[in-house]
């Protein structure tokens, strides 16, 4: 499969990786587990509603999330973030 990162979640992926290694890490450990198995329990991968209804939600730990996009050549992560920054309730 196909993992491409959008601009916007490499630059905040940057971010995370000088404030808080670790948990960088364990973002990468995500995607990697993504990659072999996107239904893998430990990820919640779900299908999202509303006006993100084409996107997909996984848990990166407790309340941060990625979204994204399947196409036809694998799968876009378009975001990053807690559970109210990534479906807008702050």
């Amino acid at each position: 499969m196909k993992l491409v990162l959008t601009s916007d979640v490499k630059r905040k992926l940057g971010e995370i990786k000088r404030k808080t290694p670790k948990l960088s890490e364990k973002i990468h450990k995500k995607l990697e587990l993504f990659v072999d198995n996107p239904k893998h329990p430990s990820l919640r991968n779900h299908k999202l509603k509303g006006n993100l209804k084409e996107a997909w939600s996984i848990s990166v730990e407790k309340d941060l999330r990625m979204l994204c996009y399947f196409d036809e050549d694998g799968v876009i992560f378009f975001d990053i973030g807690t559970h109210d920054q990534v479906y807008n309730r702050k």
